[in-house]
């Protein structure tokens, strides 16, 4: 049987607003529970509940070949609303109407959300320290002077000087900071495309690593002082390379 495009597109309508019947039932239970919360003196927030939740999802998608990192971030976000839900319930008031259609720009079209921070250090062996005390946990790469600490759906990159010299005049000039954000969009290309035709200065075409991790970076900011990076994930969900992080530093290294 052919394909047909419109009739597939009809039936991810259909599954999306089954999708979104199943969120409207959910809150309506959240709202349930605040209100037996509120009535038993029980505290908001349960870590043991939310490792519960999260770890059970996760083996459900891996049973259904659904990827868990994904189903994980999808469950966070329906946690922080629902832990939004019941203070907000114990609050009271009027929730603000919102419009369906917000879409102002080409990026707010695709950006998904801020999909981790770069941030170059001096002494890299202190910076972790502090990330793990913090409760992030660290995670190498293939490079020894890059490592990845990570909480929940926050991803904090280190980079230490090493022998790299760009990374080294990086912080001679700058000392240690964020060096840049990277966004994460559904489709790199497109943004480059939309950005060229903003006229935005942008540092890098699309670089690809082995993971299929797409990422182009802008040039630093003069007026916020900021270097965005947009990043799509075309391959596997794996740990992030430390390729395209060196590859931005030499692109630094040659302006």
């Amino acid at each position: 049987m052919a394909r047909d495009l419109p009739q597939l597109r009809e039936k991810i309508d259909q599954i999306d607003a089954a999708i979104v019947a199943l969120l409207a039932q959910r809150m309506e239970v959240c709202r349930e529970v605040a209100e037996v919360k509120a009535g038993s003196s029980t505290a908001v927030i349960q870590p043991q509940r939310v490792r519960e939740v999260l770890t059970t999802r996760r083996q459900w998608a891996i049973n259904s070949g659904v990827d868990a990192d994904f189903a994980e971030q999808i469950f966070r976000t329906l946690l922080a609303e629902t832990h939004r839900i019941e203070v907000a319930h114990e609050r009271g008031g009027v929730a603000p109407t919102k419009v369906a259609d917000t879409l102002l720009s080409a990026l707010d079209t695709v950006a998904v959300r801020i999909d981790h921070v770069v941030v170059a250090v001096v002494d890299l062996a202190s910076a972790s320290s502090f990330l793990k005390t913090l409760g992030f946990a660290l995670e190498p790469t293939e490079d020894a002077d890059i490592v990845t600490a990570t909480a929940g759906g926050v991803t904090v990159v280190l980079v230490g000087p090493g022998n790299d010299p760009a990374v080294r005049a990086h912080l001679e000039a700058n000392g240690s900071g964020v060096q840049h954000i990277a966004i994460e969009v559904l489709n790199a290309g497109f943004v480059q495309q939309a950005l060229a035709e903003a006229g935005v200065p942008l540092l890098t075409d699309v670089v690809v690593d082995a993971a299929g991790h797409e990422q182009l970076f802008t040039v630093v900011d003069p007026s916020t002082g900021v270097q965005l990076g947009f990043i799509s994930r075309t391959g596997h969900r794996e740990p992030m390379s430390g390729h395209n992080v060196r590859a931005l530093f030499t692109a630094l290294g040659n302006i």
